[in-house]
């Protein structure tokens, strides 16, 4: 049994990779600012009600903690884009209650239209960079940032650029790219996402290291 800790358990990616690890026998602490959104009782379920930005309400959770996965997100979308520092000061408050507790292992969620891939088909290229960039430029700009944090920590650390994402179920069958694009990649499911961290926890490969993951 591994010790899960999932900062952000009720959103999109939160919720999906907090269920599969709770049926694949792993134990989770599920770290969110309103309990009463995971309406869920399990022995191998531990909720904590707690914000990334604020470490005291989940620090002590980390030393026992064998895989943290931040899967924090601002509320909106396409339209509504404003000025954020959630990912970047959230990420980097967690980096720092990490490294106290000697906590190594974590994923953090990224995007891949942040980088313009060379290996996208022209309307996909052109959707990223005219449309994409310029309606979630501020989301963009904070992850950006993010990353530069991340890479600049001793942690190991994985960042998972996906591309549109989907509610789609789980089929455990998707390609993935090492610290380079990823061909064709247009989308890929949430359920498929938690899939590839929850049985990538302990790969030495992709420690370090930015990971493109689709259909």
């Amino acid at each position: 049994m591994t010790n899960i800790l999932i900062i952000g358990a009720n959103g999109g990616i939160g919720r999906q990779s907090t269920d599969l690890a709770l049926k694949t026998n792993h134990h989770v602490t599920a770290v969110l600012r309103d309990p009463a959104k995971l309406p869920l009782t399990l022995t191998n379920l531990t909720i904590v009600k707690g914000d990334i930005l604020h470490p005291e309400t989940y620090q002590q959770y980390l030393p026992a903690t064998d895989l943290v996965i931040s899967a924090i997100g601002v509320s909106g979308g396409l339209g509504s884009d404003k000025p954020t520092t959630l990912y970047s000061a959230g990420n980097a408050t967690l980096i720092k209650a990490m490294k106290q507790a000697g906590t190594k292992r974590v994923f953090f969620i990224s995007a891949s239209a942040i980088e313009i891939s060379p290996v996208l088909p022209f309307y996909a290229r052109f959707a990223a960079k005219f449309i994409l960039q310029k309606l979630l430029k501020h989301m963009y700009a904070d992850i950006t940032t993010m990353e530069a944090l991340i890479k600049k920590s001793d942690l190991d650390w994985t960042i998972i650029r996906p591309p549109r994402l989907t509610d789609k179920a789980m089929t455990g069958h998707y390609r993935v790219a090492i610290n380079t694009f990823l061909k064709n990649s247009l989308k890929v499911s949430r359920s498929d996402l938690a899939h590839f961290m929850i049985h990538n926890a302990n790969n030495e490969a992709i420690y370090k290291a930015v990971v493109e993951i689709g259909y």
